[in-house]
This record gives C-alpha cells, sequence and structure tokens, in this order.
C-alpha cells in the first residue's frame, strides 16, 4: 500500500499510455527521411538526373555542385536522385556506389580519405584509423580499393564550403584528379554547400579541373511550404488531429526565414509533441507558437555553445549587469565587468575595440541587443541588453570546464569582485 507523497508509477505510465496519440510516425517529419515524392522540385530532380544518366550507359558524368540556403531541399533531393539511381543501376546491372558524407562532422582530408575507403572494407578487407596514418598512404589505399574491380563511384560531400574552410581544398584536387590515376573505376563528385560563394574560396588549379555542373535550389514560398507539410502531415498524424490553421502557420512563419523547409518541419513536429505532452485532442495554433518559442530558445543555446571563449566571457558579463539590474549598459561598463572576469579566470583581456567588435556579432546572432542611442551633446552611445534569460547562459556554462569556476562564484562574491 503506499503511503502519503508515494507515486504510483504504473497508474503514471498507464495515465500517458491511454491518451488519443498525436503521431502516427514522427520520423516522417525529421530530416533524415526521405519521401516518396518531392513536391516543388521536379526541375532540380530532372537537372541531377539529366547530368547522372551517362553512369547507366558506362560514361562518367560531370562533377556536380548543388548551392541553395538551408532548408531549400538540397540534400533529401541529392538523395532521393541517387537512391533512384542505386536502384536502377541493379536494374541494368551497372554496379554503382554512393558515398555520403557530412562535411560538418567529417571535416579534414584525412578523415574523408578513411570514410571513402572504409566504405569499401568488407569487400576489401582495408580499415584505415580515425587518426594516425600519413595522408599519402591513405590516398594511395583509397585508389587500391576503388580500382579492384570496374565501378562508378559517387562521392557526396554535403556541406562541402565547411570542409574547406577549414581544411583547404586540396582533397577537392586530389578527388577531381583520381580519374586518371585509375585503370577500373571512375568518381564523381556531388557538392552541396549553403554558400553561393563557394567557389570563391577554391584555387585555380581545383576550379579548372572539376568540370563542374551546377544545380541551384531557390527558396521555398509559403504556398510551397504549406504544400510540402500537408504531405508529410498524412504521413506523420491521426486523423483528425490537426488543427486546419496548423500547418498554414507553420508554413508562414518558416517562409519568414528565407523558406526553409526545415525549419517548418520542425515547428510541425514540436507541435505536435507539445500537444501529446499536454494530452490535447488536437495540435492547435497555440501549439505553433509555443514551437516556435521552444526552437528558437533550442537554436540560441546551440549558438551560445559554439561561440568562441572571449564571447563567452562577455556574455557572462552581460548576464551579471542583467542580474544586479544595471542593463542597459554601454560598451565601457561591459568591458569593465570583461576585464574582471579574465582576471578571475587568469586570461589576458581583449582590447576594448575587439570586445566592441564582439558586442556587435553578439547582436547579430540575436543573443543581446545593442543599439546606438543619442545621448544629445554628450554623443551617442551603445545601449545593451540581453535577449535571453540569464539562467539558461549559466545552466550551458555549468558544463564548461573552463567556465564553470564563474557559476560557482556566489552573487555577493560575484559583487565585490566586479563593483568593489
Amino acid at each position: 500500500m503506499l503511503q502519503e507523497g508515494q507515486t504510483n508509477l504504473r497508474s503514471l505510465f498507464e495515465k500517458y499510455l491511454h491518451t488519443q496519440r498525436i503521431f502516427k510516425n514522427k520520423d516522417v517529419l525529421r530530416h533524415s527521411y526521405t519521401p516518396r515524392e518531392l513536391p516543388h522540385r521536379r526541375e532540380q530532380i530532372e537537372t541531377l538526373v539529366h547530368i547522372l544518366v551517362p553512369v547507366l550507359r558506362g560514361e562518367t558524368p560531370s562533377n556536380i555542385f548543388v548551392y541553395g540556403k538551408t532548408g531549400t531541399g538540397k540534400t533529401v533531393t541529392v538523395r532521393y536522385v541517387t537512391e533512384d539511381l542505386m536502384r536502377i543501376s541493379q536494374k541494368y546491372n551497372v554496379p554503382v556506389d554512393v558515398i555520403y558524407l557530412n562535411c560538418e562532422i567529417v571535416d579534414t582530408q584525412y578523415r574523408v580519405l578513411a570514410n571513402i575507403v572504409n566504405h569499401f572494407k568488407e569487400e576489401s578487407g582495408v580499415e584505415v584509423p580515425l587518426v594516425g596514418w600519413p595522408t599519402d598512404e591513405v590516398y594511395a589505399q583509397l585508389k587500391k580499393v576503388l580500382d579492384m574491380r570496374e565501378r562508378f563511384v559517387i562521392i557526396v560531400l554535403d556541406e562541402i564550403d565547411k570542409l574547406v574552410k577549414k581544411s583547404g581544398d586540396d582533397i577537392l584536387y586530389s578527388l577531381t584528379r583520381i580519374n586518371t590515376e585509375l585503370k577500373k573505376a571512375k568518381v564523381s563528385i556531388i557538392g552541396i554547400s549553403n554558400d553561393l560563394r563557394f567557389k570563391e574560396y577554391l584555387d585555380p588549379r581545383v576550379l579548372s579541373s572539376l568540370s563542374e555542373e551546377e544545380v541551384v535550389f531557390p527558396p521555398y514560398d509559403a504556398n510551397q511550404l504549406r504544400d510540402i507539410l500537408m504531405q508529410r502531415a498524412q504521413e506523420a498524424f491521426y486523423d483528425g488531429v490537426l488543427d486546419e490553421a496548423v500547418v498554414p502557420l507553420c508554413a508562414a512563419l518558416a517562409a519568414r526565414e528565407h523558406g526553409d523547409a526545415r525549419r517548418a518541419l520542425d515547428l510541425l513536429r514540436v507541435s505536435g509533441e507539445i500537444a501529446e505532452r499536454e494530452m490535447a485532442p488536437k495540435v492547435t495554433e497555440k501549439h505553433v507558437w509555443k514551437a516556435q518559442e521552444k526552437i528558437e530558445q533550442d537554436t540560441m543555446e546551440e549558438v551560445i555553445k559554439t561561440l568562441p571563449l572571449h564571447s563567452k566571457i562577455l556574455l557572462y558579463a552581460i548576464v551579471l549587469l542583467d542580474e544586479n539590474g544595471e542593463l542597459p549598459a554601454n560598451t565601457g561598463d561591459v568591458y569593465s565587468v570583461y576585464k574582471d572576469l579574465c582576471d578571475y579566470l587568469d586570461l589576458e583581456p581583449l582590447t576594448q575595440r575587439r570586445i566592441s567588435d564582439l558586442i556587435n556579432e553578439l547582436d547579430m546572432l540575436g543573443i543581446i541587443n545593442a543599439k546606438v542611442v543619442s545621448k544629445g551633446r554628450y554623443g551617442r552611445t551603445k545601449e545593451i541588453r540581453l535577449n535571453i534569460t540569464p539562467y539558461k547562459v549559466k545552466n550551458i556554462y555549468r558544463f564548461e570546464e573552463t567556465l564553470r569556476p564563474l557559476i560557482s562564484v556566489s552573487m555577493l562574491k560575484q559583487r565585490r569582485l566586479f563593483y568593489g
């Protein structure tokens, strides 16, 4: 028998188990899902198919560069087309391998080469460790493994701009020239980039060897986003659980974010999750607005986690001023607290001019608001406010070894440290 204050876990789980289900298949709303049809991307699909169809005739296709803003369907379209190519190649007995690499994760020349070699490890018996070998040796193994038999290898480098910006374009030079060193296999590259100026980062020798074709993906408008969401919603949700205003609202909000289909899908999915958590019978506009707020907060937290160290210290200085009721503050006030924090952490502070630049960067990211105001005959000054709760910043910093000492200092001690 349960005593007062104890919880019956069985009844708790049963309570949630027997509520009305919202999702039929939530995975349909995730970015990794490849749908059976891709609305409003017929032109791009046809272009990719036209470029890749020579493979089925035993000819090497051109390299391809796919451009477009985040959420314009680049990755899902390339996956859609290459998966269909794999199916058709089997029908016509043409050996085709498609290797997909996310260059945000696989972000060095060594890792790219190692991942390609390891794709064939069952066939070749060769496995390259993710560190440790000379790059030249990995490249030699790559040629050996590829040339074990006749085949076409299509290497998809998603977010290729991040690879090149971090590690240079040597990897592209190697991969675009590799066909001259192979006897049996043929290699083609599909690069996917959010940066329309990506080719400006490439050396002329790389550009000359690319011989690429370009496919540009324009942003979706609100009506196109609504069509995409309606198609996914039919598979993702049970009948009757979506209020009729939900999909148009998700589409309209995402259209404001440069026609971002990923954002639209996230809004719809999170709206359903919130409704399910609240045990609501339907997903409504109220859940969409809650989802919008949650996604914005989650995005901001991810941005803060990836800030450089001194930007994080600067942000914490603004947090302290906010907690002490001293915002809005000017650049000089913020810099004074920032310097004290650097002293406390035994770090060399940046110059006030550099900190002024970092304040502008935090403002552009939406983490703070830095507004220039006129003080009449006293000139102009920048008023700085915080756009995120101090608690959220502190909660992120609790898991950072360098910054954790700041969290452990009591507010009273902080007042004495920074304000005398």
